[in-house]
């Protein structure tokens, strides 16, 4: 009977720690924030107050609309994101890190603009000074991604002015939190940019093609601090990084 309960335990672990399908494995939540979450408890995130989460909320999916309008932490993980691969156009709905469950979020940065605001610090940014969250590192991650890009002045164009950091407010045309509410997001250049909404399509309409002119290299040095683009989404917008350690870094 014991050995029968430690091979149990074992295949409890080893479920835990795998991916969702073809997924981003659970534990990545623990690593990437340990400021915050002290472990992994069976399908169970358990923060560092106590506080429990389960990765599945019991939501039954209807369409890809609908997990994005409503995810738990299992729809978060469910699409892994392509660090530091090859510029490419998306499949139809795939948005890896668009997902954002506005609670886990705000947990960390703040569920109000006071309090978001508590947490911003000034970072310099090719001349610009924008704010940003420290929480989790993000301003230093930001910071980073400066200095690495200093280094190729030819990409300078594409990378200001910036079109902003941190504003509370949701994603236009719905009633999603923007991650630039937390002050984990940037905006480059919108003149050298591209955006799904630009041309007219609606969300989740199949055939939206994909237009991008911002280089690799800007998305690789983003990528390799632990940004996510949204350049690699099917609705793309390739303006956009936030600071998603959980699913992004080389």
């Amino acid at each position: 009977m014991r050995r029968l309960r430690v091979i149990a335990a074992l295949l409890t672990a080893f479920a835990s720690a795998q991916t969702d399908s073809s997924g981003v494995a659970p534990t990545r939540l623990v690593g990437a924030y340990p400021a915050f979450l002290a472990r992994l408890d069976g399908q169970t995130l358990v923060w560092k107050d106590g506080t429990r989460t389960p990765l599945d909320a019991g939501h039954v999916f209807t369409s890809p609309a609908d997990r994005l309008n409503r995810p738990d932490l299992r729809e978060l993980l469910r699409q892994p994101y392509p660090a530091c691969t090859p510029l490419h156009a998306p499949a139809y709905a795939e948005d890896p890190g668009r997902a954002r469950p506005a609670a886990f979020f705000g947990k960390m940065y703040g569920g109000s603009p006071a309090g978001v605001r508590a947490n911003l610090v000034p970072v310099k940014w090719f001349g610009e000074t924008l704010l940003f969250s420290r929480v989790n590192g993000a301003a230093d991650a930001l910071r980073a991604v400066e200095q690495d890009l200093a280094a190729q002045p030819t990409l300078k164009q594409y990378l200001t002015p910036s079109a902003g950091t941190y504003l509370w407010r949701v994603v236009a045309g719905s009633t999603r939190q923007s991650a630039h509410s937390w002050g984990i997001a940037i905006d480059i250049n919108t003149r050298v940019s591209d955006h799904w909404q630009w041309s007219g399509y609606r969300e989740f309409q199949p055939g939206i093609v994909y237009r991008n002119r911002v280089p690799q290299a800007i998305v690789w040095a983003f990528e390799r601090r632990g940004f996510v683009w949204g350049g690699r989404w099917y609705h793309h917008d390739t303006m956009h990084f936030e600071y998603r350690p959980e699913l992004s870094g080389c």
